[in-house]
């Protein structure tokens, strides 16, 4: 009895692990592919991505979670909750995850739901019930990466983040 027990819990905790292993690795396999390229740098390919949709909440003023896009040194530093990058490994990198935006939660730029939150019905810059369009409050929102962009920061990262 205590065999059949204690192989039961085995192959318990084994599918438990392979389960855990199979949904960690799910996000990693909806990454756009990196680039080609093998020249990428910062100043010259990712910098300019970053002053299109991400330094208006992560450049030297008042960067969000403490995080600043607006230098690879800045970057390669991270932030409040630790560095975003992983040199040499994209597919494990915070910032990849977040700018291909395959995680809602942890999407960057955000999704945004519209002023007030996810209500039905009523989000921000639609027409109002005279058909007149609501203005949008604020900037208008940054522009997502493409997956072409995503792929240039992986093949960035991949290659030593210089």
């Amino acid at each position: 009895m205590k065999t059949i027990m204690k192989s039961s819990f085995v192959m318990l905790v084994a599918a438990m692990l392979s389960t855990a292993a199979a949904s960690a690795a799910e996000p990693v396999s909806k990454l756009p592919p990196a680039s080609t390229r093998t020249d990428v740098t910062f100043e010259k390919d990712i910098l300019p991505i970053f002053k299109e949709s991400c330094i208006r909440c992560h450049g030297a003023e008042r960067p969000k979670a403490g995080l600043r896009l607006d230098s690879a040194e800045t970057t390669l530093k991270g932030g409040k909750n630790g560095k975003v990058v992983v040199v040499g490994d994209s597919a494990k990198s915070d910032l990849v995850i977040a700018v291909a935006r395959i995680d809602p939660e942890l999407a960057m730029p955000p999704i945004r739901q519209g002023r007030g939150g996810n209500r039905p019905g009523n989000p921000e810059g639609a027409p109002n019930s005279e058909g007149q369009q609501r203005p949008q409050q604020g900037p208008p929102p940054a522009k997502p990466l493409t997956p072409e962009q995503v792929g240039l920061i992986r093949a960035w990262i991949d290659h030593g983040a210089k």
